[in-house]
């Protein structure tokens, strides 16, 4: 996708503050973090949101949960987070490039809103 956001980052087009990153993913700092950490996993290859990729790659989709939980780890979230997935306009889905947001950090409420 030539004009996704996310793409570019892959393509290092635009910088990001990257926390980790393998042939298949890449995680990097939300420019506006929600939360004291607020990492982005994204897989390299495009998929618009969480449907589509479990759709199409069963593999690619249970490695994005690993690769989160990795980040949490890096991020020493030993006392908890949160992995959110948006789908969607009403789902919160700002950039259509499926990621997961890793939260953690701070004692985090719910409903999220």
């Amino acid at each position: 996708m030539t004009n996704c956001l996310f793409c570019k980052i892959v393509a290092e087009e635009i910088p990001s503050a990257k926390v980790l990153e393998n042939t298949d993913f890449l995680a990097f700092r939300d420019i506006d973090p929600k939360a004291p950490v607020h990492v982005l996993v994204i897989p390299k290859k495009h998929f618009e949101d969480i449907v589509e990729l479990s759709k199409g790659d069963n593999v690619l989709t249970a490695g994005l949960m690993k690769f989160a939980t990795e980040v949490a780890e890096i991020e020493k979230l030993e006392k908890g987070f949160r992995i959110v997935l948006n789908t969607g306009q009403e789902g919160g889905q700002s950039v259509q490039h499926v990621h997961a947001h890793v939260l953690g950090g701070r004692s985090l409420t719910w409903p999220p809103g």
